[in-house]
C-alpha cells in the first residue's frame, strides 16, 4: 500500500504484473461495461425522452469496455510502456469527467420534457 503513493508505482515504464486481486477487479470492471453496452443498446432503441442518456451511456459503456480489454491485453502481455499504472488514471479521469456531462445532461431532461409539453400544448391550437 505504500507503493500506492509513489511516483515509480504509478510512472515505471516497465511495471511489474498485476496482481491477481486487481487483476479480477479490473475483469469485473469491463464484464460491467460489457453488459451494461448490451443494456443501453436496448433501451436507446425506444423512443422516449430518455433516448438521449441512454445514446451517451451506451457510448460510454461501449469505449470504456473497449479501453479496459486494451488495458487488460497490454497487463497481460506485460508490454513495456502500454502496461504503466498511469493509463488507468487517465482512464479513470475520462470516466469521472464523462460522468459529470451525462449528469448534467440527465438533470436537463425535466427542462426538456416541459418544452415539449407546452409545443404540443400550442400545436394543438394551431392548424
Amino acid at each position: 500500500m505504500q507503493n500506492l503513493f509513489t511516483g515509480n508505482f504509478w510512472f515505471d515504464k516497465q511495471p511489474p504484473a498485476l496482481l491477481p486481486l486487481f487483476e479480477n477487479l479490473l475483469t469485473g470492471l469491463v464484464v460491467i461495461f460489457v453488459i451494461a453496452v448490451f443494456v443501453f443498446a436496448r433501451l436507446k432503441k425506444k423512443k422516449n425522452p430518455y433516448q438521449k442518456t441512454w445514446q451517451e451511456l451506451f457510448n460510454f459503456s461501449l469505449t470504456n469496455a473497449f479501453i479496459g480489454l486494451i488495458l487488460m491485453f497490454f497487463n497481460y502481455e506485460t508490454i513495456a510502456f502500454f502496461s504503466a499504472r498511469f493509463w488507468f488514471l487517465i482512464w479513470a479521469l475520462i470516466i469521472i469527467v464523462w460522468l459529470v456531462f451525462i449528469v448534467k445532461q440527465i438533470k436537463k431532461i425535466p427542462e426538456r420534457r416541459k418544452a415539449r409539453e407546452k409545443e404540443k400544448e400550442l400545436k394543438k391550437y394551431l392548424p
